[in-house]
């Protein structure tokens, strides 16, 4: 604010000295002045001399309007402006270029700070994320590095995503009907019931349940295209529910077979069959591996060991079809179904891929089937654990049926304790049977076993089961 700002309120006063006296503010018209605003009415330096500036005539004041002629107090003139006096345009300026700084060293120390403790850096391994308080505290500036949650998903351990229908569109081809007939007097078929069945081959082989050709003399095979073919039986395997029939054509779609090995609790299964036989092929069903290694017994007897458990629909008819993963590799052939006294439990059995692969390449070899037979009667040893626990490390042997069973033959002898087969660790005699299983007549494997508390070799060459004992 300059002098010609004040209000006229502060022109009053009390002094009785005339208005025109009491102005200190003249006009210097020396020669030369940089300031002359009455240049152009000064004709003379006299008149420009007696020439006052008139504050009343100016601000318009009337001399009368008070009782005494006010006294105007004498303005100063300073050199400088007044540290106090707000300058909007230049301190808005400021302002401004002063919160632009600020976010932009804000900005860099965050960076460097990120930067510093590796926060920054990339990452192709795995995806990250940032919690949400984190979040909020690095959007203030602040120095603590921002907490992160490293989710690297490990495919075996958490399990594959499937697509049925790619699975489906791969497997169908692959995928059979199986029906059975027993021809009459009169050369008449006469149904006798209906399966699946899966083309392990090119030129026509195809596995099936024994159970799904057993009593039956004429066998049909559909595919999905409508296709029906007259198969011939090659050969039944009872002790583990498995058959090969064939059929004269060539340049089929084998299935692929996957591992066992590589499956884990969890993973997902898809069941592939023509449940009831109905018209129109099969259908497909998707669940999940439930167990491993079960034991199913069923109503004649018969024992079935080491059979895959899954929550894929199974069915009658679906009995010989195949049990998938997420890649539509075959990892079993469905067989049999867990009923109770309510009925169907929706739990469904499979024969893994191993011991079918074992099984019908034998059948296709020889058109028969020879199990191994070591002679012996076996038990689970089990060892105490430091809280009083039992728990199972071993198959004891109980006993020994003659010298001159494979046992006997390669030096076992009872009490010894078998703890690994080949490379196949032994905890159980489940463990045993397993193993064994998969080798064939004449095979010669060694068997590790514990006498005594001493670790002992033996070389074993597998024998055959006699016919009494399902040989």
């Amino acid at each position: 604010m300059n002098e010609h700002d004040t209000p006229p309120s502060d022109l009053a006063g009390s002094t009785d000295e005339p208005l025109e006296a009491r102005s200190s503010i003249t006009i210097d018209d020396t020669e030369g002045s940089p300031f002359d605003p009455y240049a152009e009415q000064a004709t003379r330096p006299d008149e420009a001399e007696e020439s006052r500036f008139d504050y009343d005539s100016y601000y318009g004041v009337d001399p009368g309007w008070a009782a005494e002629p006010p006294v105007r107090p004498t303005p100063v003139i300073e050199e400088t402006a007044p540290a106090s006096v707000p300058r909007r345009r230049s301190d808005t300026g400021l302002f401004f270029i002063g919160a632009v700084a600020a976010g932009v060293l804000g900005a860099a120390l965050t960076v460097g700070v990120l930067a510093a403790t590796g926060t920054l850096s990339a990452d192709t391994s795995a995806p990250t994320a940032t919690t949400e308080a984190s979040a909020q505290t690095a959007g203030l500036g602040t120095t603590t590095p921002p907490q992160t949650i490293t989710n690297t998903i490990i495919e075996s351990d958490l399990g594959s995503a499937v697509n049925p229908a790619a699975v489906a569109i791969k497997a169908f081809p692959s995928i059979v009907t199986v029906t059975t007939y027993n021809e009459d007097a009169s050369g008449d078929l006469m149904p006798v019931g209906s399966g699946s069945g899966v083309v392990i081959s090119s030129d026509g082989y195809l596995a099936t349940n024994d159970h799904v050709v057993d009593g039956a003399t004429v066998h049909h095979v559909i595919f999905e295209d409508g296709r029906e073919y007259v198969a011939r039986l090659i050969g039944t395997d009872p002790l583990t529910d498995l058959a090969v029939i064939k059929i004269d054509a060539d340049n089929l779609v084998p299935i692929g077979f996957g591992s066992v090995d590589d499956l884990a609790l969890g993973d997902p299964a898809v069941a592939v069959g023509n449940p009831l036989g109905q018209k129109g092929g099969s259908s497909i069903s998707v669940g999940i591996i439930s167990a491993f290694d079960r034991q199913v017994e069923f109503g004649d007897g018969s024992t079935l060991f080491g059979m895959i458990q899954t929550d894929a629909a199974i069915n009658s008819g679906s009995s010989g079809g195949a049990l998938l993963n997420a890649d539509g590799d075959l990892i079993g052939i469905t067989s049999a179904i867990g009923v109770s006294n309510a009925g169907p439990e929706g739990i469904g059995y499979a024969i893994p891929e191993d011991l079918v692969k074992r099984i019908t390449d034998e059948i296709i070899e020889t058109g028969d089937v020879q199990h191994p037979f070591l002679g012996v009667t076996i038990a689970d040893h089990e060892r105490e654990l430091p809280d009083g626990a039992v728990a199972p490390d071993g198959a004891e042997i109980v006993s020994i049926e003659g010298s001159d069973s494979a046992a006997g033959a390669a030096g076992l002898q009872e009490g010894d304790v078998v703890v690994k087969i080949g490379d196949e660790p032994i905890s159980s005699q489940n463990d045993l049977i397993l193993a064994v299983r998969l080798y064939r007549v004449g095979d010669e494997v060694t068997f590790t076993a514990l006498r005594d508390g001493q670790s002992m070799d033996f070389s074993v060459v597998m024998g055959r089961r006699p016919a009494e004992f399902g040989g």
